[in-house]
């Protein structure tokens, strides 16, 4: 896949994508990051990307010419991909979203600065509106960050297992299990006896049981919006019976 990045500070980058499964996605061949400096792209010596906003008003707005030269620039070479503002007014980027993603051949990610860009180049050229959540970041380049990783690990390929994609906390719609690791004992505290039985069945129903109790705890509204089996109800009742007794 086909990740060109369209910003003004290309230098934020070169931790992130050099380092983890990015790395080895790189390596893989499995996708292709481009970084596109925008200031590039503007006419004067002085590299001007940004204007004082008409109507007036505090901050800057990113011109519309030399980025509409980049944008233009980049999908002429890769004309299949999709143009993406990072924007708090974009949809919020979920694991069905970044699944949805995956789909696409190519993200030409254009990432905003100061109080956003000339709405022009949202008329003309955004395909595609993402937003982190409900506030505000310097910047779009850490959530054209998120973009990619949580692109890139759907992937076949890029994780480890084929199955750490699919058990990750809303790959099936509902939150992670709890992990734990060695020594079986750590102040005080100890791993679940089912983990250590040996009995996958054992393993896999307490996996999922905490993961409905987690979800159920931390983010119920998410139950309403995934198909509850109906070992998955038994689990909830179990689960609704221990609390009302104290567990």
């Amino acid at each position: 896949m086909i990740f060109d990045i369209l910003t003004l500070f290309p230098g934020m980058f070169s931790g992130p994508f050099d380092e983890s499964i990015i790395k080895r996605a790189k390596e893989k061949q499995l996708i292709d990051i481009s970084l596109h400096n925008i200031r590039d792209w503007a006419v004067d010596r002085h590299q001007t990307a940004d204007d004082a906003p008409y109507g007036g008003g505090a901050g800057m707005v990113m011109k519309p010419e030399p980025l509409a030269a980049c944008i233009e620039s980049v999908k002429a070479l890769h004309p299949e991909s999709t143009v993406v503002l990072t924007s708090p007014q974009g949809r919020r980027l979920t694991h069905r979203v970044a699944t949805e993603l995956t789909q696409k051949p190519g993200l030409i990610i254009v990432c905003g600065r100061y109080e956003g860009i000339d709405e022009r180049i949202r008329s003309i050229y955004a395909e595609d509106d993402i937003s982190l959540g409900d506030f505000v970041l310097s910047g779009g380049e850490i959530a054209a960050m998120a973009i990619v990783d949580s692109v890139t690990r759907l992937i076949p390929g890029a994780l480890g297992s084929s199955d750490s994609a699919e058990s990750d906390s809303f790959g099936d719609g509902l939150l992670e299990y709890p992990h734990y690791t060695r020594p079986p004992e750590f102040k005080g505290l100890s791993v679940p006896p089912s983990l250590l039985s040996g009995n996958h069945e054992f393993i896999r129903k307490w996996r999922r049981k905490e993961s409905l109790r987690k979800t159920r705890t931390l983010r119920p509204d998410l139950l309403s919006k995934v198909t509850l089996t109906r070992e998955d109800r038994k689990l909830l009742a179990e689960i609704e019976q221990e609390e009302a007794h104290g567990r």
